[in-house]
Formats: structure tokens, sequence, C-alpha cells
């Protein structure tokens, strides 16, 4: 499985998982000069920013030890810019992780959400 399908993959199965759990997806993929998040959501009172990652592999890491500093300076700012780009949102807001770890044929093994897994300091 080609790296970008992997992507494609992973965010599918989190759209879905998020869906059972009550999110409501408003955007998936929004991007801006300070980068990309994912996946834009509703849930209860929060504008939620959900960054999906996704591996097949543990060799380098687990998908939540990917997110850098610097990836989450980038999340952190493209958040503020969607926040200044559009109206009527929650007050409150947030950015979740969600980890996708799949097997070599493609399945699903491992997937969960990390709550406020960036935070604003």
């Amino acid at each position: 499985m080609k790296r970008r399908d992997t992507g494609i993959l992973g965010e599918k199965l989190a759209k879905d998982f998020l869906k059972k759990r009550g999110y409501h997806i408003w955007e998936t993929n929004y991007r801006c000069p300070e980068g990309e998040i994912d996946i834009v959501a509703k849930h209860k009172d929060f504008l939620v920013f959900i960054e999906v990652r996704t591996k097949t592999s543990l060799e380098f890491g687990s998908p939540e030890e990917s997110i850098t500093p610097a990836k989450k300076e980038r999340m952190k700012a493209t958040a503020a810019h969607y926040q200044q780009t559009h109206n009527n949102l929650p007050l409150f807001w947030r950015i979740d992780v969600v980890v996708v770890e799949l097997d070599q044929k493609g399945k699903l093994s491992r997937i969960e959400l990390i709550e406020n897994a960036v935070s604003e300091d």
C-alpha cells in the first residue's frame, strides 16, 4: 500500500470512528498558508481540529510519536487561521489526534482518539 493510500484510508477510518462518537464533520483537508488540518468538526460545544496519523509499521515509532513540535506549531497556526476566516464558530476549541495503525494487509489493528492532544501554550 502506497503512503498516500494509507493516509486516505486512515482518514476515512478516522471519520467513521469520530462520527460514531458524536463528532459532526464540517470539513476535511482544510488548507491555508499556515498548513493543513485533516478534519474540522464540532463535538458538543467545541470546534475540534483533528490530525489523523496513520502507520502500517511501528519501525520508526508510533503514530502519535510522529507529531513533532514544529507540526504542533503549524497545527495551532492553521487552527487560528481557520477561526479568523470563518464566522459563527463555537467559542471553545481544541486540537485532537486520531491514531490509526494498520497491519501489512491494510486492516485496522488500532484506532485511538487523543483529545486535546496539542495545547495552546
